[in-house]
């Protein structure tokens, strides 16, 4: 049946009906098929339904719809890439995510080149952290992200829950370093987050350890006061509270300064008009946040949707169930069985069914491949990130970034910047099982990517074909 036959259908009655289990309890693998769980709160993800209603989606039509809400529909642009085609992707996907490891290139800039082709990375930077700000830093779920400035209204009532201290509220989006540290400075050194905000004031915009009031930091070796932050988080209590106002929406982040946030008071950073905007409700929030999450997916279960794990914008479950079904009885989702899927799934009004014929290396945060669960399901390809597996235990690689050729993925390329020598070295290269004729666009999409990185040259050590192919082509 033609994608269009599926706005028509009309299943609200029914859905109220539907009784949701719990399908996903926030328990990760990764490539060596360890476990581990995600600090933070929201309970169990969204699951199964009994009974699944609309009409049959194919897979492979599933996997077109959710590249083109992706932008891998489209086709790179033609000549010069301006600020407004970077914001056009980032309204597109809702966010980018940014994450600190640098070994090719920071995360954020990765989903950009890969919808758009070679663009300057500055530009994204003055969109992001300058006074001609498009985008603002903030939380998506757990994660910390670039957003567009649009998104800020939908957001404050996050930050207000945030404000409240009140740890037991499922909608606080913080880190578990604030909630644990929050809790022992207000109680051990009341009035200290004052104090910081004090010298944001005063002084911003400063990085975490310049707003500490007093210059006391814990040293190597002195004991841990929140244990179980883990050692990778056991934040200075300068940092917890700044951290908390950033949550809160009392500062923002200015810009950064060789990576490191620096902080201000959001009035000075984020544009007038943006604060002056008029807030929506929360539930109008929400409705709005995963209907963005809606169109940017095309079409996805509700875990996937809303989920408190694994969902693009993450809802405790009661309020997700809530979400969802006002936006069926409101025409933007449309209940829909995808093939192969034993959960409800949901059509965006706005999808489209069209060829994909894409190329691009995807960062291992690259939205399309968020939720890894999904990824295995869309492309029947297993993909779990290594940067956390030790050495010995590690299949693929160190950074291993999918390839997506036409609308499959079909290899695992494991890449790093070699500033010091000016290349990209591609130590590792694995094709998936029955892929062909992967070599020469693999070899385009490289010497693309060193370009854009300003990397004279491209070093293949990998070994097996492809690897002997590519380094012929390189």
């Amino acid at each position: 049946m033609a994608l269009k036959s599926y706005l028509i259908v009309a299943a609200a009655a029914t859905i109220r009906s539907w009784e949701v289990l719990s399908a996903s309890d926030g328990v990760y693998s990764d490539e060596a098929g360890r476990e581990a769980r995600w600090f933070g709160w929201g309970g169990l993800g969204l699951g199964m339904a009994r009974r699944l209603v609309g009409d049959v989606v194919s897979g492979e039509a599933a996997r077109r719809v959710a590249l083109g809400a992706q932008g891998f529909g489209d086709g790179r642009p033609g000549g010069r890439v301006d600020v407004r085609r970077l914001g056009k992707v980032v309204e597109r996907v809702g966010v980018l995510q940014v994450d600190s490891v640098n070994v090719l290139c920071r995360s954020h800039y990765l989903p950009v080149f890969a919808r758009l082709g070679a663009y300057e990375r500055a530009a994204l930077d003055r969109i992001s952290w300058t006074g001609d700000r498009r985008l603002f830093e903030y939380f998506w779920g757990h994660k910390a992200s670039l957003l567009p400035l649009s998104a800020y209204p939908l957001l404050r009532w996050r930050m207000r829950a945030v404000e409240r201290q009140d740890w037991s509220d499922p909608e606080v989006s913080a880190p578990w370093s604030v909630v644990t540290g929050m809790q022992r400075l207000s109680k051990e050194r009341p009035g200290y987050v004052e104090q910081v905000l004090a010298m944001v004031t005063e002084h911003g915009p400063i990085t975490a350890g310049e707003a500490s009031p007093d210059g006391v930091r814990r040293k190597a070796g002195d004991p841990d006061p929140d244990p179980t932050t883990g050692r990778m988080w056991n934040w200075q209590d300068a940092k917890i509270a700044v951290e908390y106002l950033f949550a809160a929406g009392r500062v923002a982040i200015a810009g950064r300064r060789n990576f490191e946030r620096l902080y201000d008071l959001t009035e000075r950073v984020l544009p007038a008009a943006v604060l002056r905007a008029p807030e929506p409700t929360v539930d109008e929030a929400r409705r709005e946040l995963v209907n963005h999450s809606a169109k940017a997916l095309g079409v996805a279960t509700a875990t996937e949707l809303c989920g408190a794990t694994g969902g693009y914008f993450p809802l405790p479950t009661a309020t997700a169930r809530r979400v969802i079904n006002e936006l069926v009885e409101a025409g933007d989702l449309i209940p829909v069985q995808v093939e192969g899927v034993t959960q409800q799934s949901y059509l965006s009004r706005t999808a489209i069914d069209r060829p994909v014929d894409a190329r691009a290396l995807l960062s291992p945060f690259d939205t399309l491949i968020w939720n890894r669960d999904r990824t295995h399901r869309l492309f029947d390809f297993f993909y779990r990130i290594s940067i956390y597996t030790p050495a010995a235990q590690r299949i693929h690689g160190y950074y291993v970034l999918p390839f997506l050729l036409g609308d499959r993925l079909v290899a695992r390329v494991d890449l790093k910047s070699d500033r010091k020598n000016s290349t990209l070295l591609v130590p590792t290269v694995t094709p998936e099982p029955g892929a062909t004729d992967i070599a020469e666009p693999l070899a385009a999409e490289l010497t693309l990517m060193a370009r854009w990185l300003n990397l004279d040259r491209i070093q293949v050590t990998a070994d097996g074909g492809l690897g002997r192919a590519l380094s012929q082509l390189v």
